[in-house]
């Protein structure tokens, strides 16, 4: 469905994987399983997630190897990546969160406590999705307005669009999307900065819209 969240698990020993599938069975997400590093690079490949749970010992690439590729391709590299591991390592935590990890989660792990942290990234997802969607249509809205301006007939418009509502109301729809993802990603971690990154490049992404005063166009 749509709307369901892709999360990626990623570790070599199969029980594990259908452990992770056993405890996020009740939850609206989909999990895709990966049972090598390399694995999961050919699975972000072919699709979108908005959640990567992943070993950190695994034979060939382990973890850390992964998460250095995919925070290397852009089409990635701002995906959560929340750690499993049984190791103790007393420096472990640092070099993870020095390739971008979300979270780190040891193992045996509490089922209620990984729930609700893969709960909270789902949500963070769906806000994000319905961000964009709602970029789309200003962009869209912003188009028209531009071509109506000056006259064009090159410029194509998607035609396809629900009746979206005045150009104001929808920027003031998303001033309120992105205000829940800053708040979420501040309640998941506000030091975590994949997080930060993706909240900054999605009002990167607003800023020229807003600034041209798209509303006061249409």
């Amino acid at each position: 469905m749509a709307d369901v969240t892709r999360i990626l698990a990623v570790d070599d020993r199969a029980d594990n994987l259908v452990a992770l599938r056993a405890v996020l069975d009740a939850l609206p997400v989909e999990v895709v399983c990966a049972d090598s590093g390399r694995a999961a690079l050919r699975a972000l490949l072919d699709g979108d997630f908005g959640l990567i749970l992943m070993d950190l010992v695994m034979p060939g690439m382990d973890g850390l190897e992964t998460a250095r590729h995919i925070r290397s391709r852009p089409r990635t590299r701002h995906v959560p990546i929340v750690f499993l591991t049984a190791s103790d390592t007393p420096d472990l935590a640092p070099r993870v969160y020095a390739v971008g990890a979300a979270d780190l989660l040891t193992k045996p792990f509490d089922p209620w406590l990984l729930r609700a942290k893969v709960t909270a990234f789902a949500e963070l997802d769906r806000h994000q999705r319905e961000l964009r969607r709602q970029a789309a249509l200003l962009r869209a809205a912003a188009t028209a307005a531009t071509a109506a301006a000056t006259g064009s007939s090159t410029v194509s418009v998607p035609v396809q669009v629900a009746d979206p509502g005045p150009a104001e109301t929808r920027l003031k729809l998303v001033d309120a999307r992105l205000r829940e993802i800053e708040s979420l990603a501040e309640g998941l971690d506000p030091a975590v900065p994949p997080l930060c990154a993706q909240v900054r490049a999605l009002r990167q992404a607003l800023d020229p819209l807003l600034r041209g005063g798209v509303a006061h166009r249409i």
